[in-house]
């Protein structure tokens, strides 16, 4: 299927905190941007998006809008089953936004999007199988082989975020105790901040415990040398080798591309949860070790992804 070659798209990132939009080129080129904040209600929602997208199309030609989600789409993309972080519960998404928008619309997973970007424009290009691991908010996940995003059979594969790490453990917003993003996201950190002040005296003078820090604050705080920050990274850091280790035994990949918003601080953390991955793989001194990068696109390769996937939908409704 060709792709129009000099037509603008619009990705849009819905995360639970922000809605991030771009105007992108052919080439994958960020034109323009846009944000707002996500509504904690349907109707909002879907307002705040048109409106979002409104505020492009109103400075550019734009063909087709991708949309990113953080949840649980259909098979055929066409709806959205479930967010953690946003309100649809069973809302056909993608026949509601191309009603209201008038142009066709693409929907698909935030980290599915992503990984499109940096597979077509990334640190993923000709790799044969691999596997993109988002670590933001959450945790997202998207496996690749020969050019394809697998799915499962019903639209759901895979979750590394949600497989149980501590039976028992801290609860989640997917419904579950325990979740490997309940211990290795972003998150996850002021959590862990808790814990470990509880459990050890002498953490309880930092300053991270005078306030509800972010963790953006976390990180900054490890590295400017205070010890309970340290302690929180390194906490995190075994806890992101283990689960690159889940992805190793069951996948296999050649790759490991890590993006999301938690990824900036990689120097941080990403040494010694390699290392624990090295140490957690079944057989790991007798197979090859899948190589882990950082995302070339940073927090950009959803809205890129999606808006270079949109190029589809705008072709399909050209021919259907």
């Amino acid at each position: 299927m060709s792709i129009a070659s000099n037509s603008l798209t619009i990705g849009v990132d819905i995360g639970g905190t922000n809605m991030r939009a771009a105007v992108v080129d052919a080439q994958g080129q960020i034109l323009d941007r846009a944000a707002t904040l996500t509504p904690n209600s349907e109707g909002v929602l879907v307002d705040k998006l048109v409106a979002l997208v409104d505020t492009l199309r109103d400075r550019h030609e734009i063909s087709a809008v991708g949309l990113a989600v953080a949840g649980f789409l259909d098979p055929e993309c066409t709806k959205v089953r479930f967010a953690p972080h946003l309100p649809w519960r069973e809302a056909p998404v993608r026949d509601i936004m191309t009603q209201r928008l008038g142009i066709p619309v693409r929907l698909e997973h935030d980290a599915n999007s992503a990984a499109w970007g940096e597979y077509v424009f990334g640190q993923a290009q000709e790799t044969e199988t691999w596997v993109y691991f988002s670590v933001g908010t959450g945790i997202g996940a998207t496996i690749m082989h020969q050019g394809e995003i697998f799915r499962g059979s019903f639209g759901m594969a895979p979750e590394f975020g949600h497989v149980t790490v501590v039976p028992g453990g801290r609860k989640c917003s997917c419904g579950k105790r325990g979740c490997l993003e309940r211990y290795a996201s972003g998150t996850a950190l002021a959590d862990t901040v808790l814990e470990l002040a509880d459990e050890c005296p002498e953490y309880r003078r930092s300053s991270l415990l005078h306030t509800a820090s972010t963790g953006e604050e976390i990180m900054a705080a490890a590295r400017k040398g205070d010890p309970l920050g340290q302690a929180v990274v390194a906490e995190f850091a075994r806890w992101l080798g283990i689960g690159l280790s889940f992805v190793a035994d069951v996948i296999d990949p050649e790759l490991i591309v890590l993006g999301g918003g938690v990824v900036g601080n990689h120097d941080l953390f990403l040494p010694r949860a390699h290392e624990v991955m090295g140490e957690s793989m079944v057989a790991a001194t007798h197979r090859p070790h899948p190589q882990v990068s950082i995302a070339k696109l940073g927090s950009a390769a959803g809205m890129v992804g999606v808006a270079h996937l949109s190029r589809y939908a705008e072709e399909s409704a050209k021919t259907s």
